[in-house]
């Protein structure tokens, strides 16, 4: 039986590349052979055991590659052609999708619904950080890759461009809105482009790195706050002549930002929370204003399926927002270890590192 190499969960503390069989293909799926891909910080949950997930499962949810094989039953494909997958592959069909909330698709079965189920990928089968990855419901998930995109502009829309966008969309932002958004990692960032390209007058990018509020400034933030040097509450009042923000996005999933995202907001706010949360959150009586600020608070899984892939890869390819100063680092699929290592530990001003087989 042919096989392939994959990065696989161990154990708490431990992801290594071992030996797995190559997929076999169904009548709707497609085989993949990953030719970039990287490491996300809800990796990093699985890798702490902050998140679990089955032993021996290949992790990776961001693949960019090139049809091996297509199922008896795909249409509208070629083996050989460019694609990427979303990090959420929607079935389509289940009762989640048909009400229009496809990344929370119940893992496609027929016994109940389960939170995050429209996330697969190294979650409930296996991911990509692999050689070959097999995609589910290929029609509805896989998107052909622009020719004129590298895999490197690509790499960011499987996940964290569609995770930071979706959390300016579903704070439903206006032309002319104040926006605050707390950390400037990666989905962080996509957060502030996304905030600017849907009509936000204003955006204030939250941080303590001088290198990702710098970047932040070079997609749309007109105000960075680092929160080594003053209190990022206090400044944002400041900055908003002590009005609040109309929205705040949470993209790092702490207590303390959690908080302090709904302590900026104005009368009638949104927090649109986007971290992974590994504690029980705590909502303060003053912030919250006792349940009456007409306050709401909307929680964000990344849109995927095809059409959401389409619509990122046409937002780069018409020179709308680039991404590219993300990947700050490239490795090989052999030297995973280092790679997690890196980016786990966040040294050397790591943003997204991509990773070839």
């Amino acid at each position: 039986m042919p096989t392939m190499k994959a990065a696989v969960f161990v154990e708490p503390g431990r992801i290594e590349l071992r030996e797995k069989p190559i997929p076999d293909v169904g009548p709707l799926d497609a085989l993949v052979r990953v030719t970039t891909t990287t490491i996300c910080g809800t990796d990093v949950h699985i890798l702490k055991g902050e998140y679990p997930v089955a032993r021996g499962l290949t992790i990776g949810h961001e693949p960019v590659g090139v049809i091996e094989r297509l199922g008896s039953a795909v249409q509208g494909y070629s083996e050989g052609q460019r694609v990427i997958a979303g990090a959420i592959t929607p079935s389509g069909w289940s009762n989640a999708c048909l009400c229009g909330a496809c990344s929370q698709d119940g893992a496609g079965t027929l016994h109940g619904w389960k939170p995050m189920g429209g996330w697969r990928f190294g979650n409930t089968i296996d991911g990509c950080q692999a050689e070959y990855v097999l995609v589910p419901d290929a029609m509805a998930n896989l998107a052909p890759v622009p020719d004129a995109l590298t895999d490197e502009q690509v790499l960011m829309c499987p996940d964290i461009m569609s995770t930071g966008f979706s959390g300016a969309e579903r704070a439903g932002i206006r032309i002319g809105d104040v926006v605050a958004v707390f950390a400037q990692g990666p989905i962080g960032l996509c957060a502030t482009a996304g905030a600017k390209l849907s009509g936000a007058s204003v955006v204030i990018g939250v941080d303590r790195l001088a290198g990702r509020l710098q970047i932040a400034g070079k997609l749309g933030a007109d105000h960075v706050v680092d929160i080594s040097r003053v209190d990022p509450v206090e400044e944002i009042l400041r900055l908003t002549d002590g009005r609040g923000v109309d929205v705040a996005i949470e993209a790092l999933g702490t207590q303390q930002t959690f908080e302090a995202a709904l302590r900026v907001l104005r009368p009638g706010g949104t927090l649109s929370s986007l971290g992974v949360y590994s504690t029980d959150l705590k909502i303060p009586l003053g912030a919250f204003a006792a349940g009456l600020g007409d306050h709401k608070i909307i929680t964000t899984l990344c849109p995927g399926g095809k059409e959401r892939m389409r619509r990122l890869m046409s937002v780069i390819e018409t020179g709308r927002v680039d991404l590219g100063a993300m990947v700050t680092h490239r490795f090989k699929l052999d030297d995973i270890g280092a790679a997690y290592d890196l980016f786990a530990n966040q040294r050397d001003g790591v943003l997204k590192v991509a990773i070839s087989p």
